[in-house]
């Protein structure tokens, strides 16, 4: 009778240590963190995707992991237009693109990625603090679920060729330029007497490489971290575009982040941001001596033979869209 006792006293215990081991796992369980899945369409080892690492880096930090960001380069959730959707929907939570990309969705954001517009990244930065800016940002917030959190520098697009040297805008009639699909690259590129051809950013090491395209034009950072030096010999010094990209995000996640995430987030995106933005001033400032020591032949062309015809007619092609005098005001900072 008595071992009966001690074995029942004996279950008994275990039992009510397992009860209270199961009141207390709510408590001190970890909860699962809140993912954030960012897609970027350029590669691994371009500035912007190491930007995305810091900063899920300093976020996972400040939060104590409760927010993770997963990162996806090089174009694996697919095109810059299938992932800006999928930002929109709620699919996706961040994306990272070009202004005149995003212009799909609100066509007037395309301004902000016209031809000849910024004279340096000192004065493209001066473009969030506009009213403009703020305006274009909650029309795209009611419109498309999206919201603008940074403006990033993306720098000085120049052309590319895989065999012509081009000196002027006359060496560019009947040349087939890869453009990203975007109206106002088209326009530009129609302007130079060139055969415009969008092709997405993910297929276009594929199409120089077998000639369906003769050339393209992107940043210096951008040509060498995706290697389309190795299927094109000349660098042409046009630096027709800078480029402003955009750190996009859903705004009904954004809406559902505590105060003190969200302020994480938003720090950790200032922080690199700035971090990017000068560490691709410093690759652009050495990759034409490193592209032209790995075989590129550098052309600087005739400037103005560029710019007068895309001044002539693209800012009056797109100024309904863009609104009247936006392109001059914007010029004029």
């Amino acid at each position: 009778m008595a071992r009966e006792f001690r074995l029942s006293r004996r279950s008994i215990m275990a039992g009510s240590a397992a009860v209270g081991a199961g009141l207390f796992m709510p408590a001190i369980a970890r909860a699962a963190p809140t993912v954030i899945r960012w897609g970027d369409l350029l590669p691994a080892n371009h500035p912007q995707v190491r930007m995305l690492e810091r900063i899920a880096a300093e976020v996972k930090d400040k939060t104590g992991g409760r927010l993770e960001i997963q990162t996806f380069p090089g174009g694996q959730l697919g095109t810059g237009k299938d992932m800006m959707e999928a930002v929109g929907s709620g699919a996706l939570t961040a994306t990272t693109d070009g202004a005149a990309a995003l212009g799909a969705f609100l066509p007037q954001l395309s301004v902000i990625e016209a031809p000849y517009l910024w004279r340096d990244a000192a004065h493209m930065a001066k473009l969030g603090a506009t009213p403009l800016f703020r305006q274009m940002n909650e029309q795209l917030v009611a419109k498309r679920g999206m919201r603008m959190l940074a403006v990033t520098y993306y720098g000085k697009r120049h052309i590319t060729t895989g065999s012509k040297a081009v000196k002027s805008a006359a060496d560019m009639a009947g040349f087939k330029l890869r453009v990203p699909p975007v109206d106002t690259f088209r326009a530009m590129a129609e302007a130079w007497g060139a055969k415009a051809t969008p092709i997405a950013f993910n297929e276009l090491y594929l199409a120089l490489s077998q000639g369906a395209v003769d050339g393209q034009e992107n940043p210096l950072p951008t040509i060498a971290s995706a290697k389309l030096n190795e299927v094109q010999k000349y660098l042409v010094l046009t630096g027709h575009i800078i480029t402003p990209r955009l750190v996009i995000f859903n705004e009904d996640f954004l809406k559902s982040l505590a105060a003190a995430d969200r302020a994480a987030l938003d720090a950790a995106i200032a922080a690199a941001v700035a971090w990017q933005d000068k560490e691709l001033a410093g690759q652009e400032a050495s990759l034409v001596d490193t592209l032209k020591s790995g075989g590129m032949t550098v052309i600087e062309p005739d400037m103005d033979s560029f710019r007068k015809p895309v001044l002539a007619q693209v800012p009056p092609k797109f100024e309904e869209k863009w609104g009247k005098g936006v392109f001059d005001g914007l010029l004029a900072l």
